[in-house]
């Protein structure tokens, strides 16, 4: 059996996670990354994505976050989020709306805001195609 962790997912309206876990994956700038017990201490950004967390009792839970967040540790890992919700209450409407205004955003955007906000646009983008049925 895998050993256990301390894992809390906070987002500014409320405090979504704090469990003991043996596995969480979270969407870092960088890429995926699994994070178990003992996992070297490490701070990270997070970008919008998919958390998925298994529980000390075997189930797995996702969540979608907006970006963020997470300080890792051997202990325990602390992910704060932006914004968070669970997958099975996401509504696509909430989603579609943020894809918009970031498209709105880009209109008078410079250069390097603009890189940001396409890639910021393509990551929700998939984040819809990944916790949204077709």
């Amino acid at each position: 059996m895998a050993e256990s962790f301390n894992f809390e997912l906070v987002s500014p309206e409320r405090l979504l996670v704090s469990e003991k876990v043996t596995e969480v994956v979270i969407p870092a700038a960088e890429g995926e990354m699994t994070v178990m017990a003992n996992h070297a201490p490490t701070m990270t950004t997070i970008k919008p994505g998919v958390v998925a967390v298994k529980t000390a009792a075997g189930k797995t839970e996702r969540y979608a976050v907006f970006g963020g967040f997470a300080d890792i540790l051997p202990s325990g890992c602390t992910l704060l989020a932006e914004s968070a919700v669970h997958v099975d209450e996401l509504d696509p409407t909430v989603l579609e709306n943020r894809i918009e205004a970031a498209r709105a955003e880009l209109e008078g955007a410079g250069d390097e805001k603009k890189t940001r906000l396409e890639q910021f646009i393509a990551e929700l983008t998939k984040l819809g195609e990944i916790v949204i049925p077709a």
